[in-house]
């Protein structure tokens, strides 16, 4: 997940695979799963917090407000990756795509651009970022 990690990390300030490992971490054992033996409690200094909450649109519109070009970051993943700074040719756009599991046709850009977009605010806000609700219908 190269280019997701860059691109989260460029929004949230940490990789998407630190988010996800404390969110899977966190998450209780299945029901199916063999009982382990009950490990001791970490010490105060090395518990895990979970990871502070960052307000994506807090970011990103910051990052709008230093630049002269206008991204329309809530709509276009284009923009968005535009606006942190990330190369957003096709190819780089495909490959995110195939990072994110996409099965539609890559030659069709538009609706994978739309699908794109919408996976991107996802993770994000499945990683600790606050993402409006408006943009995650």
């Amino acid at each position: 997940m190269k280019i997701l990690d860059s691109l989260m990390g460029k929004i949230l300030g940490r990789s998407a695979r630190e988010s996800e490992a404390k969110v899977n971490a966190a998450r209780p054992a299945s029901p199916a799963a063999p009982a382990a033996a009950p490990k001791p409690a970490p010490a105060a200094s090395t518990a895990t917090a979970a990871p502070p909450v960052v307000d994506v649109e807090t970011v990103l519109e910051t990052k709008a407000a230093g630049t002269t070009q206008k991204l329309d970051w809530r709509h276009s993943i284009v923009d968005l990756m535009k606006l942190v700074d990330m190369d957003s040719s096709l190819a780089n756009r495909k490959a995110l795509a195939q990072e994110l599991g996409y099965t539609g046709d890559m030659n069709d850009s538009a609706t994978m651009n739309v699908w794109l977009h919408k996976q991107v605010l996802r993770k994000l806000s499945e990683n600790g970022g606050r993402v409006p609700a408006n943009l995650l219908d």
